[in-house]
């Protein structure tokens, strides 16, 4: 709580002027009463006394309205304080509300953004999704709207107190002794509310992802014959959700009315006790003052609503702050070295020495891996799923970083230079391209998004992609739906060559798209690694065949290593994947013809 009212202080002009427009429209909602009983006692009752007098002795009184002017205009005065405040406690939530969200989910996408891979491997998307939405809402209504309850409840029971103390001591105790019994009991409904509601919100997101699951399913349910007992288990978590909502909607239900009746029966006490000792004279008890305590007796128990909801808004913000700040106060797993330089022009040269890496602690993906890739060729690496194809190339990427051993990127430990740097001379094409919603030419200009559309047009042609030219302007969609599989990894390999890598990464960019269109990819491959260092992982093997190596990985080891041919001559794991392939390949012609 106390970190969240930090980021509203940073606002300092605009809370404290919201924390003064409340304060203003408590202090003018508990004067109403007092104007009520200044009112009566000093305009409306003398003057009748007066009035009745002279009728009674049979005289026509004259009609003096002055002090009934008087106290309409205190009375029109309140009301425009108040209206002027409410205008500025609405207006300064709603800025402190928005800023604050704003800045929380600033820092959250920046986090993000520098976390490394790791840090998505054992986080969920939803998870992410909900913290920088839902979450963000939750805590900003909180230190805003929920705030302003609090501030205005307290604010108004502080001087409902104060005025029904000062005039009449023993009627203020009829009221004071109600209020800590009712708040007792409101926090107490409010809690049960708001664990019936999280049990009823935890069931629902389970009754949907059953319904879905199901619902998608439904063949497997019927060749199994489990429709039944399927149904009955929906059944069950459908009755769980109708008693969780139920019993929120009971206490829900429970709460007004015990609000209203501790109000009625308080205000039936002032007016009992009250009336009695404003009929006895002696007492000196006044009818505006009665009026007043029956006024306070009814409002007093409104700010109790108020700072309930506040109580029970903060402990359902709690676990949501908590994850928020989960989130910004995560270290990354990869930060750059103290002192570490930039890379300026990378020629591409690549060496592993004794290299070892896992993702989990006790199994590992590489073991003193050895390998050295002169600048300017390009190597292949072929192998079960697995064996670390993709776990190599992340390692030169720096998206992880080696447990033990070193790597070299032109002979210098890249763990001495920044990854911005390096990444920047990095192209980048994975097996499934990913579009950002745009245009065309948004996309093909990412990386590098001050380059002109006579560089993106170029681009584009240098692959064989000169159809996008007059389209660059045309919306890809969100995820590029609007495209064809192999027009989307067209476009991604534009957007690499853009960039004008000194090392391009291929992983498996041929894998998902069909036969025609690999050819015509093909083309665009081998203009974007000519003159680059180029690591390629496929599972096609004929798209390799004219890589300057080919390295098998088997667990972690390089167990073949050679040129295409070299390695058929050797006729070894490689030339038994690549034949049983061919073979494959040319029965699926002959199925065709």
């Amino acid at each position: 709580m106390k970190r969240l009212f930090t980021y509203a202080l940073n606002y300092k002009k605009t809370f404290y002027g919201f924390m003064v427009a409340v304060i203003i429209v408590g202090c003018s909602d508990a004067a109403f009463p007092l104007l009520w009983m200044y009112f009566l006692d000093d305009a409306v009752t003398p003057l009748v006394t007066e009035y009745k007098a002279a009728w009674d002795a049979g005289q026509t009184p004259a009609v003096d309205m002055s002090g009934v002017w008087f106290y309409a205009g205190l009375f029109l005065l309140n009301g425009i304080i108040q209206v002027t405040a409410v205008f500025f406690f609405i207006k300064n939530a709603g800025r402190i509300e928005e800023s604050v969200m704003f800045d929380l989910r600033e820092q959250m996408f920046g986090k993000l953004q520098e976390l490394s891979f790791s840090y998505y491997d054992k986080s969920a998307s939803g998870w992410l999704l909900s913290r920088i939405s839902s979450d963000a809402e939750r805590v900003t209504k909180l230190i805003s709207w929920g705030f302003l309850d609090l501030v205005w409840g307290c604010t108004m029971i502080i001087l409902c107190l104060s005025a029904m103390f000062f005039y009449h001591w023993k009627m203020a105790l009829i009221v004071a002794v109600c209020i800590p019994l009712l708040i007792l009991l409101s926090v107490r409904i409010r809690m049960l509310i708001l664990r019936f509601s999280r049990e009823a919100r935890k069931i629902n997101s389970e009754l949907t992802a059953g319904f879905n699951e199901h619902l998608n399913g439904v063949e497997v349910n019927k060749i199994t014959a489990q429709e039944e007992r399927v149904t009955n288990e929906f059944s069950g978590l459908s009755n769980r959700m109708r008693r969780a909502s139920f019993s929120a909607s009971y206490y829900t239900a429970m709460y007004m009315p015990l609000v209203i009746g501790t109000g009625s029966v308080a205000a039936a006490l002032i007016l009992f006790y009250g009336g009695h000792l404003t009929i006895e004279s002696a007492t000196g008890l006044t009818v505006g003052v009665l009026t007043a305590f029956f006024l306070y007796a009814r409002q007093i128990f409104w700010p109790i609503l108020d700072i309930a909801r506040f109580y029970a808004m903060a402990q359902g913000s709690l676990s949501a702050g908590e994850r928020i700040f989960s989130l910004i106060d995560e270290k990354p797993d990869l930060p750059d070295r103290e002192g570490a330089s930039d890379y300026h022009q990378i020629e591409g040269a690549i060496e592993f020495e004794q290299v070892d890496f896992s993702y989990v602690e006790g199994k590992p993906v590489l073991q003193d891996l050895n390998l050295k890739i002169e600048a300017g060729t390009s190597l292949a690496i072929v192998g079960a799923t697995g064996g670390g194809k993709s776990t190599i190339i992340n390692l030169i990427g720096r998206f992880y970083e080696p447990n033990a051993g070193t790597i070299k990127i032109d002979g210098i430990d890249y763990m001495d230079r920044t990854k911005r740097s390096l990444r920047s001379q990095l192209g980048v094409v994975l097996q499934t391209p990913h579009l950002f919603s745009g245009s065309v030419r948004d996309n093909v200009r990412y990386g590098r998004y001050e380059a002109s559309d006579a560089d993106i047009e170029n681009a584009l042609r240098s692959i064989g992609a000169e159809d996008f030219i007059p389209r660059l302007d045309d919306e890809v969609g969100e995820g590029g739906e609007q495209l064809s599989m192999g027009e989307r990894q067209l476009l991604s390999f534009a957007r690499a060559i853009l960039t004008n890598p000194r090392i391009v990464i291929m992983d498996e960019a041929t894998s998902s798209i069909d036969t025609l269109t690999e050819a015509r990819i093909q083309k665009s491959v081998a203009q974007l690694i000519e003159g680059r260092t180029a690591i390629i992982i496929a599972h096609r093997l004929s798209t390799i065949r004219d890589c300057d190596r080919i390295i098998v990985l088997k667990a972690g080891q390089i167990i073949e290593d050679g040129s295409h041919d070299a390695l058929m001559v050797q006729k070894g794991y490689y030339h038994s994947l690549y034949t049983k392939q061919i073979k494959r390949k040319h029965t699926q012609n002959l199925a065709e013809v």
